[in-house]
């Protein structure tokens, strides 16, 4: 079983970046595809970003195409989430998710995704 934890969150003023990092235990984050997915207070938990185990395709939401980007630092274990000018709308908790054996599962389906670390919050201040 592997152990996700997030880092890098914080407050930042709009069209200013941040980098957040997942960092995983007890297993090699290589063999998973990550997601990364966010929730806003109020709202349901929604899809950023993932990267593919293989190969290291990656996808994004629209709302985020162009402005984030994801990593990978197999080395240390990591996937990062660059986020680049960011907006009030992006303010929420920010999870990075590790994916079960479930192929057929979109990218963009937390259904997907066995393993969830406890979230960074981002706000973003106007």
């Amino acid at each position: 079983q592997v152990q996700l934890v997030e880092s890098g969150g914080g407050l930042v003023q709009a069209g200013g970046s941040l980098r957040l990092s997942c960092t995983a235990s007890g297993r090699t984050l290589s063999t998973y595809t990550i997601g990364w997915f966010r929730q806003a207070p109020g709202k349901e938990r929604e899809f950023a970003a993932a990267i593919r185990r293989s190969g290291g395709s990656t996808y994004y939401a629209d709302s985020v195409k162009g402005r984030f980007t994801i990593s990978r630092e197999n080395a240390k274990n990591t996937v990062y989430l660059q986020m680049n000018s960011l907006n009030a709308e992006d303010t929420a908790v920010y999870y990075c998710a590790a994916d079960g054996s479930r192929p057929t599962v979109p990218m963009n389906d937390p259904r997907k995704y066995d393993y969830w670390g406890q979230g960074t919050q981002v706000t973003v201040s106007s």
